[in-house]
């Protein structure tokens, strides 16, 4: 028996130090999970004694009888005369402890106990992940890759004791994740139901640059520099408003940082996405034609009827530049803004903002800017339906 105990409790160490869980934790799942199996094995007796102490490595099992004159309920009850074989000082009207040997338990009772004992230590492993990672939501961690799975590029990394699941949508489109790579993720959030803890992380998360901005600026983390919106199209190309409350500290050299070295551990950290840090002003035809770097802007004309839509003036020779490859540059600008911009060459603009644009007058172009038109209208249409679900 001490031989057994000894086993007992030496695994249950095991378990504890592998997992991460307390002991005492373990204990008390352990003992709850007998007491149900026993009384499921001895036909639903009432009370049920168990004691685990991993100090002096006691284990016991006891059922608990009230001794009474004549046995109308055998499960709970006992004779004195069959009470006094467990304890000379039985008496009628008083309860009396059975010891019960571990083979007494019988097989379905250890299997049930088996059960609830993996099923305890589940639960004992998603409560240590919820207070492990639960106040790491919004920020950001270091994870190792464990695996991937070829069928899906799932992969598989480690954060702390934790093994979590990377979706192949969560990561990014340059992500090429081999077994032992060191990553950055972002927790966006911990959730637990009862078959499992489930955290969700990303790499795509637009909070991901926010967070690594923090880590690589100081002016950002003591609060001299402020982040006031990002965009992103992760893989592609991020776009950072900024703003300094200390007028003699340049927030966009703070970002950069000497020779470029903070932004570019940042890029590198993405995998060469790009980075536009914008100047952020509370005047919203500065920031708009801030947010159109690298093109220049000529004007900016805000529509006077409440509605948040900008009109742009940009060189011909900028149009493309401005709307960029597939319209990502407007895309990007109007969710970093809150506007929906309308953009056009300087040989097709209107000075006075209509109050309601009109489809067709977007659409009347010089034959000249014909094509380059075409291009801007699509994204204008892109920008207008796409900002209405994204905008900040």
């Amino acid at each position: 028996m001490s031989k057994m105990n000894n086993e007992f409790f030496d695994a249950l160490e095991l378990i504890a130090r592998e997992k991460g869980i307390s002991i005492d934790y373990l204990i008390e799942k352990i003992t709850n999970a007998i007491t149900i199996a026993v009384k499921k094995d001895f036909g639903g007796v009432e009370a049920v004694n168990v004691v685990l102490d991993p100090l002096t490595r006691q284990y016991k099992v006891s059922i608990i009888k009230d001794v009474v004159r004549e046995v109308e309920d055998p499960v709970n009850q006992i004779t004195l005369e069959e009470a006094q074989r467990y304890s000379k000082r039985a008496m009628i009207g008083e309860p009396v402890e059975i010891k019960l040997e571990t083979k007494q338990f019988g097989r379905i009772a250890a299997q049930t106990a088996k059960h609830v004992i993996r099923q305890g230590i589940r639960e004992a492993e998603r409560e240590q992940m919820m207070n492990q990672m639960g106040g790491k939501v919004g920020e950001v961690v270091t994870a190792t890759v464990n695996k991937i799975d070829p069928a899906n590029g799932n992969a598989f990394v480690q954060m702390d004791k934790n093994e979590v699941l990377l979706f192949k949508n969560e990561q990014l489109p340059t992500d090429d994740l081999q077994p032992g790579d060191k990553i950055k993720v972002y927790v966006v959030d911990v959730t637990s139901s009862e078959k499992r803890c489930s955290l969700k992380i990303s790499r795509t998360h637009k909070d991901l640059v926010k967070r690594l901005f923090e880590m690589e600026v100081p002016e950002i983390f003591d609060g001299t520099v402020q982040v006031k919106s990002i965009s992103r199209e992760a893989g592609s190309r991020t776009k950072i408003a900024v703003y300094s409350k200390d007028e003699n500290v340049d927030p966009i050299g703070a970002c950069i940082g000497p020779k470029g070295m903070r932004v570019s551990n940042i890029i590198e950290e993405l995998g060469g996405e790009k980075i536009d840090v914008i100047q952020y002003s509370e005047d919203p035809a500065q920031f708009i034609a801030a947010a159109l770097s690298p093109a220049d802007v000529t004007e900016v004309i805000l529509s006077d009827d409440g509605e948040k839509i900008a009109f742009v003036s940009v060189p011909d020779s900028q149009l493309s530049l401005a709307i960029g490859n597939k319209g990502q540059n407007a895309k990007l600008a109007a969710r970093l803004t809150g506007y929906k911009i309308d953009i056009s060459p300087d040989s097709a603009f209107t000075p006075v903002a209509p109050a309601k644009p009109q489809k067709e007058e977007e659409e009347t172009v010089d034959s000249e800017t014909d094509e380059l038109m075409e291009e801007q209208q699509e994204t204008t249409e892109e920008i207008q339906q796409g900002v209405e679900q994204e905008l900040e």
